[in-house]
């Protein structure tokens, strides 16, 4: 029952406005305008996380990879990529890394390394000499000297192919056999009368003349058989000859191109190697230089320009280049990977359709991000990374192993029905940064045992720094560098201590100063936005404001809902007069980075029962674990304190009205406790306070998250529903400090329509709510009779009582449980 007492006692003085909301003083900062300072780049309170990106940057023993933690916003990509690039302009240039062919094994490419800048130049050279040859070497089989030596081979393989069969057939002639050439082969007949014998003359001739030509002409043709297994040897003479003529005047062209080459590339012992492998497979295979030849018009192009390397039968001799960089005094590589698949971490194999299937060599090889960073530092979101299948699992073998290599994901799932390549594993020599938060750093440590073998460094961003003078003005320089490296409008002080008021609120401390520095740096662009609507030259203290005012009004749309739901009595709050058991919580309500209060009703009821306190929350799984927790110290904070010589004969049942979600946290437990004091005393609390903070066994009253929120959120609600000037929030004294209340909040504050208590016990808490002293025991052991906690504890003595005599009159001691 709500009701107005007839003495309404005084509200105790609140909190005085200096210490509701610390503001920065503009004279204190030391400039008129951020156009005369000096921007400064340095990365203020962050010296743990400096020196440790520090330590992994520059030390050389592997596995001392880096772990970036922090929230976003506080600088960590900026300040990794500004000390690394510092700590890589100290470090070599790396190698270059090319692969080439394998002419033993085509499908196991070599990884070939070469000094830094001269990938380009091996690739460009070996174009040169396919160029080249490509046009020298069909000149030299159409040369006289070719044609001529061609000639002469020839004329030895007729010569010793038709000599032995001249003389025998001079000596089948000498025999009057005839030696024929017919299109099925050579033939021997006998000859009658000077010429070949015909079939029906030899029929007719008597049988002793025709065995004689049989026999002569079955020893003949003995003879010719042998004559005739001599010519696929002089065939194969013959085309020795000629491989050695092609060889010879392919290795004139060849050794002298290559020779070239060599020189450019002398004293490195790989690439002199694979020299010599091209060499020789050049001259092996120079028909195809000759094929190339054939399609040689086709083109618009004239035959001597043009690019016959850019044929793919050409593409055993090319050089793929995985990774190049400028020769000269540069420095050590930086990668960013933003996308860190399997692919586009360890590199990837591509295919091209030929005939309906799929084909592939060592060109067509591709880098990913640990080759193009070899020698340096790759930086990768952890969170990216994890998301991205088999991508931390190979990032982890490559680092245990020291090398890259090329596995496709379908390779890993064995979805790979193709013909694949097995490319040399190229040395790894490369610091991974992971940028992240501390959940995930927190999770990998317990789940993953090699993180912590891999990742040694960790690299951890504060949130925020002490809120100094000398701090204060540091912030300012950074926040007049980003203005300018943004581009932005310059800010006049006062801007500047508005931005630095909201630094405080975002730190949610008066003593702190946030470093969530992109939060800071929305706010000057869309202040710059509105001084540019404007036409003025300078970022003022009202655009600040207004910037703040309006990305709150952006997501103030269910924060407006509830507050019209309260105003419409659809949730029931009140802001006036006294009830028993009725107090007013306050609850944080988060959607993504968007927090505001809201007041809830909590009601308590008690009555005569078996020491059972009811969380109606918990019993329908709407409370959380710490919220069930805060309920249970309550419990034991009653039981350890009220009436101890008697049983516990208490049966209470608390509970958040129109609560239709999940409530959590320990923050309401003294509002939840006052409830259920005030039921038992039958004494009523003043509606017009809102109380929030946990307690502990002792009766002290806790710090709690989200103060400013909650206090702004019951503020709201009291406008709405007219101030009175009997208003106010009760919040732990612990949370003084964290207060950074709007300015609308202070206005009402000074002017006395509106009130912050600090409070540290519960005993505090309870008389301001009620206008009744909580008491103390006295000598005798008794707290004062009119006192609340005299009250409560003659309540439970009563139920005590009461209980021992239901229990005496139905003959025995079980405990007595109320429905």
């Amino acid at each position: 029952m709500v009701g107005k007492a007839s003495k309404e006692p005084k509200l105790p003085i609140g909190l005085p406005a200096k210490r509701l909301r610390a503001e920065c003083d503009p004279k204190m900062l030391g400039f008129d305008t951020t156009a005369s300072l000096k921007p400064s780049s340095a990365f203020i309170g962050q010296d743990r996380a400096i020196d440790a990106i520090k330590l992994s940057a520059s030390i050389e023993h592997k596995d001392f990879n880096l772990y970036v933690l922090g929230r976003d916003g506080t600088g960590r990509h900026t300040a990794v990529t500004q000390l690394l690039s510092t700590a890589a302009a100290s470090r070599p240039v790396p190698c270059d890394w090319v692969y080439v062919n394998n002419f033993d094994a085509p499908h196991r490419p070599h990884a070939m390394k070469l000094e830094p800048g001269t990938a380009a130049e091996l690739k460009l050279a070996m174009q040169h000499v396919v160029d080249d040859l490509a046009n020298e070497i069909p000149a030299l089989f159409e040369s006289e000297e070719y044609q001529t030596q061609r000639r002469a081979i020839e004329e030895e393989l007729g010569k010793k192919h038709e000599e032995p069969i001249a003389e025998f057939a001079e000596r089948a002639q000498a025999e009057s056999v005839a030696l024929l050439r017919t299109p099925m082969g050579f033939l021997l007949s006998a000859i009658v009368n000077g010429k070949p014998i015909k079939p029906d003359v030899y029929e007719a001739l008597p049988s002793e003349q025709r065995e004689e030509i049989d026999a002569k002409i079955e020893d003949l043709q003995d003879q010719l058989t042998d004559i005739l297994k001599q010519a696929p040897e002089l065939e194969r003479e013959h085309r020795q000859k000629i491989e050695e003529l092609h060889a010879a005047m392919a290795e004139r062209a060849v050794s002298l191109r290559m020779k070239d080459v060599e020189k450019q590339f002398l004293g490195n012992t790989a690439v002199g190697t694979y020299l010599e492998r091209v060499r020789i497979d050049m001259i092996a295979n120079a028909e195809l230089f000759l094929m190339s030849t054939a399609d040689a018009n086709t083109g618009p192009f004239p035959e001597v320009i043009r690019k016959y390397h850019q044929d793919p039968h050409f593409d055993r001799y090319a050089v793929n280049i995985m990774v190049a960089h400028q020769a000269g005094p540069t420095s050590a590589p930086i990668v960013t990977e933003d996308l860190p698949s399997l692919n586009h971490l360890t590199g990837r194999i591509e295919n091209i359709s030929e005939m309906g299937t799929l084909s592939t060599n060592f060109t067509l090889i591709k880098p990913g991000a640990l080759h193009r960073a070899n020698g340096g530092y790759l930086i990768l979101d952890a969170h990216r990374l994890l998301s991205e299948p088999y991508a931390w699992d190979a990032l982890k073998r490559c680092l245990q192993s020291q090398s890259i290599s090329i596995i496709s994901l379908a390779e890993r799932l064995s979805f790979s029905s193709t013909i694949t390549l097995e490319p040399d594993p190229i040395p790894l020599d490369v610091r991974i940064v992971l940028v992240g938060d501390r959940r995930l750093h927190m999770l990998l440590q317990l789940l993953d045992p090699e993180f912590g073998k891999l990742f040694k460094v960790q690299a951890d961003f504060e949130d925020d720094l002490p809120r100094t003078a000398k701090n204060t003005r540091a912030l300012a320089r950074i926040v007049a560098g980003y203005a300018a490296k943004e581009n932005l409008r310059p800010m006049k002080a006062a801007a500047v201590a508005r931005l630095l008021d909201h630094a405080v609120r975002l730190a949610n401390d008066s003593t702190k100063l946030t470093l969530e520095l992109g939060a800071l740096t929305d706010v000057m662009r869309e202040a710059d936005f509105y001084a540019a609507k404007q036409k003025r030259k300078l970022i003022s203290d009202g655009d600040i404001t207004q910037a703040i005012q309006q990305a709150e009004r952006r997501a103030s749309r269910v924060k407006d809902r509830m507050q019209e739901a309260v105003a419409r009595k659809t949730i029931l709050i009140d802001t006036r007069g006294r009830a028993v058991g009725q107090i007013n919580g306050l609850a944080v309500i988060g959607i993504g980075k968007v927090t505001f209060g809201r007041p809830s009703r909590i009601t308590a009821r008690a009555r005569m029962g078996a020491g059972k306190l009811v969380d109606i929350e918990r019993e329908v799984e709407l409370g959380g674990p710490l919220h069930s927790k805060g309920v249970l110290i309550l419990g034991s904070y009653l039981s350890s304190r009220y009436a101890l010589d008697v049983p516990m004969s208490l049966h209470a049942n608390l509970v958040f009205e129109q609560s239709y979600g999940g409530v959590d946290g320990d923050s309401a437990s003294s509002a939840e406790l006052y409830a259920l004091l005030s039921a038992l005393s039958d004494v009523p609390i003043r509606q017009g306070l809102a109380v929030t903070g946990s307690v502990n066994q002792n009766g002290d009253v806790q710090a709690i998250g989200g103060v400013n929120e909650k206090i702004e959120g019951f503020f709201d609600t009291c406008v709405a529903q007219g101030l009175t000037g009997e208003q106010g929030v009760l919040i732990p004294a612990s949370n003084v400090d964290h207060l950074m209340l709007r300015r609308d909040v202070i206005e009402a504050a000074t002017a006395g329509r509106f009130r912050v208590i600090a409070i540290k016990t519960i005993d505090q808490g309870i008389k301001v709510l009620t206008g009744t002293t909580a008491g103390r025991r006295g000598r005798s052991g008794q707290f004062p009779a009119t006192s609340i906690n005299g009250l409560v504890e003659a309540k439970l003595r009563s139920f005590a009582e009461t209980r021992r005599r239901f229990g005496a009159q139905n003959g025995n001691d079980q405990d007595v449980e109320a429905d």
